[in-house]
């Protein structure tokens, strides 16, 4: 570390040019250990060798749509993790991140010219899943890309639990908490969509951007903690007093007991709105993301460091020396893929570790010829 600081104290001084800044090694393996972790929740909970198709409508999976197969014009189609690695490696890949009551779309009708490799034998169309702009790689309600190449406002995107798009934070009508103490948010539409859940709104929702003159002018974050005073001083505010009180009545006809036919129980409601989900706690990006960390920590063991704990003090410096060597070599192999933003198969590793054996015993056997 000293030497590292002496290094950006001379560079910085040259020329009077500015000092690089300086990253520690804790601070490397720190970051790449988060990145890690986000890559375990994500895609711990998909499996990537089997194609889900066989599991129906998965509840949540990671997908991925193929501009490659369905360009912008053509019908969207979602594929899972496992089709993304064998079937469309090379292809230029859209990630959607997770979506619920999905089935995968790999090789179906939609796909005119690919047949899915790992399950050939599909039906023509899955009726079920629904599909929204984010499969031609457009989000929020500005229809841009991400990252957007034209746009130099730095800001981070937020998924409604809902519609399950994908919103800039300036556009959702309401300020996220910097801090990211907030646990889901529903945008606009959905909120219009789902009208009962302006019950929850006066306790869980963040302040709006602007003075609206309805409810109905923005979303809401949900899960802020705000006190009773601030809960009040917004509700004054925005003036919306006597429209919750509106909105409160109308709520009440949708909890109320009803001895009418036309009338709907909370059940039949989230059904005819499609959003059974919004109770079911295990049906949440949280709840996926958990479940694919623990599965991952629980098999999760350091074989390195099994391994130096059985050997001698020799034996421990050579295996050091043969895993730096092989962690340098990989990095600098999987980065070419990176370069040119490619999926890494499988066959592409066996090669890897196949030339690395290679130059192993071509190296072992220059140091025999020496010594003998």
């Amino acid at each position: 570390m000293e030497a590292a600081a002496e290094g950006a104290e001379q560079g910085g001084g040259g020329a009077g040019g500015p000092e690089e800044p300086v990253v520690s090694l804790a601070e490397v393996l720190a970051e790449n250990e988060e990145l890690e972790k986000e890559a375990r929740a994500v895609l711990g909970g998909s499996d990537h060798e089997r194609c889900s198709y066989s599991q129906g409508a998965v509840k949540r999976q990671a997908l991925y749509a193929c501009s490659t197969c369905t360009p912008a014009g053509e019908e969207p189609a979602g594929i899972c993790l496992a089709c993304s690695y064998e079937c469309h490696g090379t292809h230029k890949l859209f990630e959607l991140y997770t979506k619920r009551n999905f089935r995968c779309d790999c090789g179906n009708s939609k796909f005119k010219n690919l047949q899915c490799k790992l399950l050939p034998e599909k039906g023509k169309v899955n009726s079920g899943n629904k599909y929204n702009d984010n499969f031609f790689g457009l989000y929020c309600t500005c229809k841009r890309p991400y990252p957007d190449p034209e746009d130099e406002i730095p800001d981070e995107m937020i998924q409604c639990i809902v519609c399950e798009d994908w919103f800039h934070g300036r556009h959702l009508g309401a300020v996220p908490p910097e801090s990211g103490d907030f646990h889901e948010m529903i945008c606009q539409a959905c909120m219009k969509h789902c009208h009962f859940l302006w019950a929850y709104a006066s306790q869980l929702a963040v302040p709006a951007l602007t003075k609206v003159n309805s409810l109905e002018d923005k979303g809401i974050i949900l899960n802020v903690e705000e006190s009773e005073e601030q809960k009040k001083e917004i509700k004054k505010e925005s003036g919306v007093e006597h429209q919750e009180k509106e909105e409160g009545k109308q709520i009440e006809q949708f909890n109320e007991p009803s001895t009418s036919s036309g009338s709907s129980c909370p059940e039949k409601m989230y059904s005819e709105l499609e959003v059974q989900f919004l109770t079911d706690e295990c049906d949440t990006v949280l709840a996926y993301e958990n479940k694919g960390t623990s599965d991952q920590e629980t098999d999760r063991r350091d074989p390195l460091m099994d391994t130096l704990n059985s050997m001698n003090r020799v034996q421990q410096v050579e295996l050091i020396c043969e895993y730096n060597d092989l962690k340098t070599e990989l990095t600098d192999y999987l980065r070419r893929f990176a370069d040119e933003g490619t999926v890494v198969k499988r066959e592409d590793i066996q090669h890897f570790f196949e030339e690395f054996q290679s130059r192993k015993r071509r190296r072992t056997n220059r140091m025999q010829y020496y010594c003998s």
